[in-house]
C-alpha cells in the first residue's frame, strides 16, 4: 500500500478490534464492483462500489469503518485494478476468506462452495449462459488468486437457492434432448435476496410450523419465488433473468413467438432483439422517460399517461405472478417484499395487493406508510387471510453467512 493510501484510509479513530475474522463480500458485474468487509457476527461492515469501470469516469466510492465517505479516481481502470485498489484499502483488517456473488450455477451448484480448479473453469465455462456477468465473476477470482494465493476463497451462485424447484417447475415444454444434451431448463435468480428474506420472515413471524411466503423482489430487476419450509418451489426467472416479471429495462414475459415476427416484419438482427428486450424495454420502454420508478410516478402525478400506464402495467403483472406462484405453496403463510422499490414504494406495494382480491388480503395503510427508508415490519390488518412483511435485503450478509459455513467456519 502506498504512503498516501495508508494516510488516508488507516480508520486510526475506531476500535478496529471489533471487526473480528471479517469475510470480503465481492460482487463483480459488467461494469461495477460492490463490495463488503463484514465482522463475524455480521454487526460491522465496511462497504464500497467501484462504477463505471473502463471508463474515464471510474472511480471507488468507499465508507470507511467509522462512516467516513472517500472517493478514488480510477480513469480508464477496470476490474484488475479495480480490485487491487480495493484489496489495498481492506487489507489492514486481515480478512480471512473472501465470498463471491456469482450469477450463473448452472444445474451442478446446490449450494456455496469453496473456489478449486474446477470450479473457477465451471463459472467461466457458464458464461455461455451468462456471458455478461460470469466473466467478471472469474476476473474476481483471479484477481483474488493473484494477490492472496492462500486466501480461501467461496462462491456463492444466485442459481443455487433455487436447485430445490421440482421438475415440474423447472423444466420447459420443450424436446427432452434440450434439457438432457444441453442444460435447457428454468434456474432463477436473486437467489441469495429470496433466501435472505425468506429465512427472516421466518424468523420474525408468529406463525407456527413450515411457513409458505411468496418473495418480491422489486428493483432494476425483479424476480418473485415461492418459498416453503426454506426451500425455493417455484420462480418468476428462468434461463436467464429476462424472464418473468416486468422490470426497470427488460421486458419480462413476451411471446416467444416475438423474435421471429421482429426479424420477418422489421429486418431486426437476434441481437438487435436482445438488447432491446434487455435494454430498452420494461419500466423504461413503456414510459418512455426513465427504468427509475420514482421519475415515472412523479410523471404519472402529473398526469403522463404513459408513465400511468407503465406503473399499472407494472404493478398488474407483478400481482399475476404472485397468484401463479401461491399454486406452489402447500399453506400460503405471507407476502414478502423486498428490493428498492419493494423496500420503500408505500403506493406499488398498495396497487399490487389490491389486483389480487381473491386472496383475503387487507392492508393497514399506516403501518404500510411507515415502511420505508430500510425498515423492516408487517403491515397486514388484522382481518387480513395473509401476513404482508417488508424485509429489506443483505445479500451482502448472506453471501458472507454461505461463505463460512462452506468453509466450517461457523
Amino acid at each position: 500500500m502506498s504512503a498516501s493510501l495508508t494516510t488516508t484510509f488507516d480508520d486510526k479513530n475506531t476500535k478496529t478490534s471489533n471487526l473480528i475474522n471479517p469475510t470480503l463480500v465481492l460482487n463483480c458485474g459488467s461494469s461495477s464492483i460492490k463490495y463488503a468487509l463484514i465482522s463475524e457476527d455480521n454487526s460491522i461492515r465496511i462497504t464500497g462500489l467501484a462504477e463505471n469501470l473502463g471508463l474515464d469516469t471510474a472511480r471507488i466510492k468507499h465508507t470507511t469503518l467509522n462512516g467516513e465517505k472517500l472517493e478514488i479516481a480510477i480513469a480508464g481502470g477496470r476490474h484488475e485494478l479495480a480490485l487491487q485498489k480495493i484489496l489495498e484499502l481492506l487489507e489492514q483488517y486481515h480478512f480471512i476468506a473472501v465470498g463471491h456473488r456469482v450469477v450463473h450455477g448452472g444445474r451442478e451448484y446446490s449450494e456455496a462452495v469453496r473456489v478449486d480448479a474446477h470450479v473457477l473453469e465451471e463459472v467461466k465455462r457458464l458464461k455461455v449462459l451468462a456471458p455478461l456477468h460470469n466473466p467478471a465473476n472469474a476476473l474476481g477470482i483471479e484477481a483474488v488468486q493473484a494477490i492472496y494465493p492462500e486466501m480461501p476463497q467461496v462462491v456463492v451462485f444466485d442459481t443455487a437457492f433455487h436447485q430445490t424447484m421440482p421438475p415440474v417447475a423447472f423444466r420447459y415444454p420443450l424436446p427432452k434432448a434440450l434439457y438432457d444434451e444441453h442444460k435447457i431448463r428454468r434456474y432463477g435468480f436473486h437467489g441469495t435476496s429470496h433466501a435472505y428474506v425468506s429465512e427472516r420472515a421466518s424468523e420474525i413471524t408468529s406463525a407456527k410450523g413450515p411457513q409458505g411466503w411468496l418473495t418480491a423482489h422489486l428493483g432494476n430487476g425483479c424476480s418473485a419465488t415461492a418459498v416453503y419450509d426454506g426451500k425455493s418451489l417455484d420462480t418468476s426467472m428462468g434461463l436467464t433473468p429476462l424472464e418473468g416479471l416486468m422490470m426497470g429495462t427488460r421486458s419480462g414475459d413476451v411471446d416467444p413467438s416475438l423474435h421471429i415476427h421482429l426479424k420477418r416484419q422489421l429486418g431486426m438482427s437476434l441481437e438487435e432483439i436482445d438488447k432491446m428486450l434487455n435494454n430498452e424495454s420494461g419500466l423504461l420502454g413503456i414510459s418512455g422517460l426513465s427504468n427509475d420508478l420514482r421519475t415515472i410516478e412523479q410523471a404519472a402525478n402529473e398526469g403522463h399517461q404513459d408513465a400511468k400506464l407503465a406503473i399499472e402495467m407494472f404493478c398488474y403483472r407483478v400481482a399475476k405472478y404472485l397468484a401463479s406462484l401461491s399454486c406452489a405453496l402447500p399453506d400460503f403463510t405471507g407476502i414478502v417484499f423486498t428490493g428498492g422499490i419493494g423496500e420503500n414504494s408505500v403506493t406499488t406495494r398498495t396497487r399490487i395487493l389490491e389486483m389480487m382480491p381473491h386472496f383475503g388480503i387487507k392492508v393497514d395503510a399506516d403501518k404500510n406508510a411507515k415502511l420505508v427508508g430500510g425498515r423492516e415490519g408487517n403491515f397486514q390488518a388484522d382481518d387480513s387471510s395473509i401476513e404482508l412483511w417488508v424485509v429489506p435485503t443483505d445479500e451482502e450478509c448472506r453471501i458472507a453467512q454461505e461463505t463460512r459455513q462452506a468453509l466450517g467456519l461457523q
